[in-house]
């Protein structure tokens, strides 16, 4: 009975998980889905508790209810520009949850061989589980168990990584050690030598030195990508947790968290593939953080940066009948969306046509801008896609920029020695008019210069995003 609920139970939730990450993909969707992933996590988790071989129930619950606390706590106070950082953590903690149960699998299975025939007969939950396996399924386990570890060291110090450079405590240029990639390749040898040893002796000291060369990698990797693939780094990382999940779901015996792991990491991959190519980027090369440097000298940009005032600006859009607007980690830093918002409005009523041009990798997160612009009431039918989009710059009077650097920069087209060469972009530089909401002449998160912004038909409107559209607000009723 217990196995006939428990087995139903992670078939109903399996469903419910497919059914959030189908409805992650549209913004309409995509509250809706995220009750369905709650639900499903709900179901499973009471599953496992009641199910059979559950062990400890009231230390269960309370380590549930402790993480639960904290996480409420922790999405409650983060802002949005912090997310990245958090998905980055949360990463970091399903790799160190991996390493834990691999080695919790070699040390209750040590502990079972070494018990005779009676002694196994007591057990219950997972050892008895590791009492019935023979000498291939025992091995079969190691290897389980030891690529849940590996997997979820990367992942781990991938993801520290990841948050350091996020959150700034971390240089985001792309830096290795002397040697490179010949450092990686090294360790993932010494990784491989290590898991043969470890199937042939079962001791645990092969195992230590194949963790350690895996947070070895999980950190060189990481740093080697630089601050403009950061977003793809975060869906790579998400793909990585969840593979170390279904290696865990293996080493256990449990089938959801096989299904789980699988949908995260297959999902996280065919986004992170998306996201390559949305950026000309190859997906083996930025898995094994080889981009992120330019190839040689960047070209030199000429000319001035012109400034113009918020009367300015307001005239421009007066006079406008099309506008594009394009929303970066500024306007998400400056928490501008619903001055934005606002703005859009305002020219809609006065009949004039607002979009909104959204590049694949905006912000520093998957989705970023999307999430931004929903929580400001901005239709979804008016916020385009790249692809969408990137032909109607031509005919578009007024392009503006607030708070995008990469994404808007021509020289993904005009400089093959830029780190974003061939990258696709937003072309706003076609646009009749183009204004760049900026706090200053700096470079910004990559630290590539845009010649976008010495363009003729560009004006630069410093100052905070927030700040600034405010004062363009007073003067567009």
């Amino acid at each position: 009975m217990e196995f006939g609920f428990t087995t139903a139970a992670y078939v109903v939730a399996a469903v419910l998980f497919i059914l959030s990450l189908g409805g992650l993909s549209g913004q309409e969707s995509a509250k809706r889905a995220v009750w369905y992933g709650i639900v499903g996590m709900a179901l499973a988790v009471f599953a496992t508790l009641i199910g059979p071989g559950a062990g400890l129930w009231w230390l269960s619950v309370v380590l549930i209810a402790a993480g639960g606390l904290i996480g409420y706590q922790l999405a409650s106070k983060v802002e949005m520009t912090q997310m990245p950082e958090l998905v980055a953590g949360m990463h970091a903690l399903v790799g160190l949850a991996a390493v834990f149960v691999g080695f919790n699998a070699h040390f209750e299975l040590i502990n079972v061989m070494g018990m005779d025939a009676a002694e196994k007969k007591s057990l219950d939950g997972f050892a008895a589980l590791l009492a019935k396996k023979d000498a291939v399924e025992i091995n079969i386990l190691r290897v389980e168990a030891a690529l849940g570890i590996w997997i979820g060291a990367v992942t781990f110090t991938g993801s520290v990584i990841a948050y350091g450079k996020l959150s700034g405590r971390v240089t985001s240029a792309a830096t290795k050690l002397p040697g490179g990639h010949i450092l990686n390749a090294a360790a993932a040898a010494i990784s491989v030598i290590a898991l043969i040893m470890y199937l042939n002796s079962g001791n645990v000291l092969p195992l230590y030195i194949l963790t350690l060369m895996a947070l070895f990698i999980g950190y060189h990797l990481i740093m080697g990508i630089g601050g403009a693939d950061m977003p793809v780094v975060v869906s790579m990382l998400n793909s990585y947790s969840g593979w170390a999940a279904a290696a865990i779901g293996f080493s256990l015996g449990n089938d959801l968290l096989i299904v789980v792991g699988a949908l995260v990491g297959s999902s996280g991959a065919i986004l992170s593939y998306i996201m390559c190519k949305a950026m000309n980027r190859s997906f083996v090369s930025v898995i094994l953080g080889g981009f992120g440097g330019a190839a040689g000298p960047a070209m030199e940009v000429e000319g001035e940066q012109i400034a113009i005032d918020a009367e300015g600006v307001a005239t421009a859009l007066d006079e406008a009948d099309s506008v594009i607007i394009i929303p970066g980690y500024g306007m998400a830093v400056a928490q501008a969306q619903q001055n934005v918002a606002e703005l859009t409005r305002r020219l809609r009523a006065k009949g004039k046509e607002v979009r909104f041009a959204i590049h694949p990798v905006a912000g520093r997160l998957p989705g970023h801008m999307n999430v931004l612009l929903a929580e400001a009431k901005v239709p979804y039918d008016i916020v385009m896609e790249m692809d969408e989009i990137n032909d109607d710059f031509p005919e578009t009077d007024v392009a503006i920029v607030i708070g995008s650097n990469d994404i808007v920069n021509p020289a993904a087209q005009e400089d093959p020695n830029s780190p974003i060469a061939g990258m696709p972009v937003l072309e706003c530089w076609k646009a009749k008019q183009v204004f760049v909401s900026k706090r200053g002449q700096g470079t910004g998160y990559s630290g590539i210069e845009n010649p976008l912004f010495y363009k003729e038909n560009t004006r630069m409107f410093y100052g905070d995003a927030k700040a600034s559209l405010d004062t363009l607000l007073t003067m567009i009723q």
